[in-house]
């Protein structure tokens, strides 16, 4: 037990990185407190609408879809520490505002709309910036721990976030929520300000000064080992992952939840992308692109059960694996990225990463709340599962035809599927995957990426 904490907790041995999760920690307790009570607000205002909750969901993440690649490039050029440190100060001044302004009592819903915006205009600028920024924090062989920390990180605050913001809006009502949530969002400004930069990993050669945006378009469009999740992403993070939409909805106005259970819901679905983030963090080497396919075949079909769900107890046992399966395949992705990429394109890689994993949210959160309001929750659940299912099945026969790999089916005594890899002198030269370079051939010779050690790897996040 003691060598398995170990290896989990590995990465929180390095002082900067611990002041990073403990930062992070605090922050997102708060923040998931706040979209917690918004939700809540939101429908109070609108009289039930789940349109309301997807648009304010789309203002809040049409800034990523604008602003991320440019931010990508900053994180390419600058001290990723000090774009942090503005961008969550500019962050904490805006929700102690929109709480103050809640707190008095004079909130109309137009107000939660603006200051849906203007929160998500600093988180396009700090999430990319902090994405790339924790290669910055450990040393290389501990980066998937790390990663996978990150999520833990998050999950735990998604966990807390809601259930804290449940009790307290039955307690307090909505202004001290927000404003509790407010005082804990400032705790990253600190917490990056106390660490250490001469401690900081900063080896990898900075990216020149003339780098622009579509330099690493290009370069992501030459290597389909990271177009694949990449683009598999793009549809689970538009269609899939609109959960604070449809569970808000689904717990007030299906189930007709009140404010002491509203958030048990997105809970029971952080707990299990709990699991799904710790199931990780013992990874070494990056994961294989059937590993992040498996997971998100897994998802579709877990979420598409999800939206027949018949009454809430069921909803929560459900969204139980549907958690484990969410985070393991935003993480399993999020590694055969991160450590795939060159050190000098990582920024501008990292923010189409987040790009179409939360800009395409405006998007896909007006769709499903359009959905929603015509045809029921329950409906813009089971279809975003079904779309999920199918892209992954999609990227799935692509990814064998490009391989030559095969699935094959054994129905002698138990039923099992196998993978039959092909042999390397089977697959076509152009077909190859970028990270499967022949030995001997290439900058330097190495072994196929899905087999390194994670030492092995040309860089990592």
């Amino acid at each position: 037990m003691r060598a398995v904490l170990s290896t989990t907790f590995h990465s929180l041995g390095v002082r900067n990185y611990r002041l990073f999760s403990t930062g992070q920690l605090v922050k997102l307790v708060g923040v998931w407190m706040m979209f917690t009570a918004q939700d809540w607000l939101v429908l109070d205002l609108s009289g039930n609408s789940p349109g309301a909750l997807g648009t304010v969901a789309a203002l809040q993440f049409l800034p990523v879809l604008l602003l991320t690649l440019y931010s990508g490039r900053l994180a390419d050029r600058y001290d990723k520490r000090l774009l942090l440190i503005a961008a969550n100060a500019v962050f904490a001044v805006t929700a102690i505002v929109f709480a103050v302004l809640v707190a008095s009592g004079a909130v109309v819903l137009w107000h939660v709309y603006l200051f849906a915006g203007l929160l998500g205009i600093a988180n396009a600028v700090e999430t990319p910036v902090r994405q790339a920024f924790v290669s910055e924090l450990v040393e290389l062989p501990l980066l998937p721990n790390a990663l996978a920390l990150s999520a833990a990180t998050f999950n735990c605050a998604r966990i807390a976030g809601p259930a804290l913001a449940g009790v307290a809006l039955a307690v307090f009502g909505t202004g001290p929520v927000f404003l509790i949530a407010t005082v804990l969002s400032i705790a990253p400004v600190f917490s990056y300000t106390r660490m250490r930069p001469a401690d900081l990993y900063r080896n990898a050669p900075a990216a020149k000064k003339g780098a622009r945006v579509m330099d690493g378009l290009h370069y992501v469009r030459k290597r389909p080992d990271l177009l694949l999740p990449i683009s598999l992403i793009a549809v689970v993070g538009m269609i899939g992952f609109n959960f604070p939409v449809t569970l808000a909805a689904l717990a007030k106005i299906n189930f007709h939840a009140g404010p002491s259970s509203f958030g048990l819901l997105t809970t029971t679905l952080a707990v299990g992308a709990l699991g799904g983030a710790l199931a990780g963090s013992g990874r070494r080497a990056r994961p294989s692109v059937y590993l992040v396919l498996g997971a998100a075949l897994a998802f579709g079909l877990l979420e598409f059960a999800v939206g027949f769900a018949p009454n809430f107890v069921v909803a929560m046992v459900i969204l139980l694996p549907t958690g484990f399966f969410s985070i393991y395949l935003a993480q399993a992705a999020n590694h055969r990225v991160q450590m795939g990429v060159d050190a000098e394109y990582r920024g501008r890689v990292m923010a189409l990463y987040v790009l179409v994993f939360l800009g395409t949210t405006p998007i896909g959160a007006t769709a499903v709340g359009w959905w929603g309001e015509r045809f029921g929750v329950p409906a813009s659940i089971w279809c975003a599962g079904l779309i999920c299912f199918v892209a992954a099945v999609v990227a799935l026969i692509w990814q064998l035809k490009v391989s030559g790999d095969r699935i094959r089916v054994r129905w002698s005594g138990r039923p099992r599927v196998e993978l039959v890899r092909a042999t390397r002198d089977e697959v076509p030269a152009d077909d190859m995957p970028a990270d499967a370079v022949p030995a001997g051939k290439g900058p330097a010779s190495r072994v196929p990426a899905d087999e390194a050690p994670a030492v092995a790897l040309s860089s990592g996040r």
